[in-house]
């Protein structure tokens, strides 16, 4: 009877390292490339919410992206941040629907996918904003 304990302990332990192996590389090849984050801050900050059009300079902090969410079939990327430099004390909490398909990002006017979603840092929009 020990060895079929120790057996199935084993048998437990392998089966649940593979599930937390499948679960890690699945979140890693969901990861946009860094070439598709550069574009995707790129359309972002082209957006009148995100200060394109602003005679005040703007800077961004804690900027967050969620994606890919998938989303009736369509992909869909959602980016928000913090902007400062428009208003005077309280920041403008901008926010941005973006939809990728055939290689191409478009815009969406469609707030409520986003909510619920997992967001993580976005540095790359805070760096490329700040330079301007």
């Amino acid at each position: 009877m020990p060895l079929r304990a120790a057996l199935a302990i084993v048998f437990l332990l392998t089966a649940a390292g593979a599930q937390a192996a499948a679960r890690k590389s699945a979140a890693v090849e969901d990861a946009p490339s860094p070439a598709l984050l550069q574009r995707i801050a790129a359309l972002a900050l082209k957006q009148v919410d995100f200060g394109s059009v602003s005679l005040l300079p703007v800077r961004f902090e804690g900027s967050r992206i969620a994606g890919p969410i998938e989303d009736g079939g369509r992909v869909i990327y959602c980016v928000s941040g913090h902007m400062y430099g428009r208003t005077f004390g309280k920041p403008e909490k901008p926010k941005v629907v973006l939809r990728y398909a055939d290689d191409r990002l478009t815009v969406l006017d469609d707030d409520e996918v986003c909510t619920g979603h997992r967001t993580r840092p976005f540095p790359e929009l805070d760096t490329r904003g700040n330079k301007r």
